[in-house]
């Protein structure tokens, strides 16, 4: 069944309807009509299965009576992704995967050894571009939360911003000194953080002083295991075993 996405500030459930981008993919492109099943999803956890009543020029009208609701639960632990921005596409794969594995947040960033590099008007295009990716990763997984995704920052900047709102804070790290996600869970007092965040470097690694800086402030060094990852690898890696320990 054909899946759209209403924002929260729109849901409105005495008037549910589609409009703009959403109304363009179910008339223009999927060419849906009045009567056709469809599920509306807030990103918040809320489904409902409905159908079309009626389409005008612009807006697609939903049933308000004949509807099925589901509310997806609630997760132990918020899983929030660090993400050094990769070349080429590669950043939409990781916001496509991170969204289907359950991340609750995205913050790119560029680092030392991060090849791209962005002013702030790309900035903003950027973080468009990957909001609809995450929108679009929902809508074909039947994902019913949906991930913000910041603008890309700094890493130094956002490790002294950031690192002190999480429960846990793990940076993805090839040095030796680095533990495995289950020794680190059977060192703590807590077995299940109410929040975390993974840190996932550049091709090239994390610099030896932006991951003493990450440790300094709280974080703590996690190994992916002896095979040297592609960074959209390690992203989806961490987040798969995160959410498969704590979720």
């Amino acid at each position: 069944m054909p899946r759209f996405y209403i924002d929260p500030e729109s849901w409105d459930e005495s008037n549910l309807r589609l409009e703009g981008d959403e109304f363009h993919h179910c008339v223009n492109v999927l060419r849906l009509q009045s009567g056709d099943p469809v599920v509306i999803f807030d990103g918040l956890g809320m489904e409902i299965q409905t159908s079309i009543k009626d389409i005008s020029k612009k807006v697609a009208y939903l049933d308000l009576n004949n509807q099925e609701r589901i509310i997806s639960p609630t997760r132990k632990t918020k899983i929030a992704l660090a993400q050094a921005i990769p070349k080429g596409k590669n950043m939409d794969l990781i916001i496509e995967k991170g969204t289907e594995l359950g991340v609750n947040h995205i913050y790119p960033f560029i680092s030392e050894r991060t090849i791209i590099r962005l002013n702030q008007s790309d900035s903003i295009k950027k973080q468009e571009k990957w909001q609809r990716v995450a929108i679009e990763a929902c809508k074909q997984s039947g994902q019913n939360w949906l991930p913000k995704v910041e603008q890309p920052q700094k890493l130094l900047s956002m490790i002294d911003s950031l690192i002190h709102e999480f429960d846990l804070v793990l940076i993805a790290s090839l040095q030796p000194a680095a533990k495995h996600l289950k020794q680190i869970l059977l060192n703590r007092t807590t077995k299940h953080p109410e929040s975390i965040l993974i840190l996932i470097g550049p091709e090239g690694d994390f610099t030896l002083s932006e991951t003493a800086k990450a440790i300094g402030a709280g974080a703590e060094s996690m190994t992916l295991g002896p095979i040297t990852l592609r960074t959209e690898t390690a992203a989806i890696y961490s987040l798969s075993i995160v959410a498969h320990e704590l979720l």
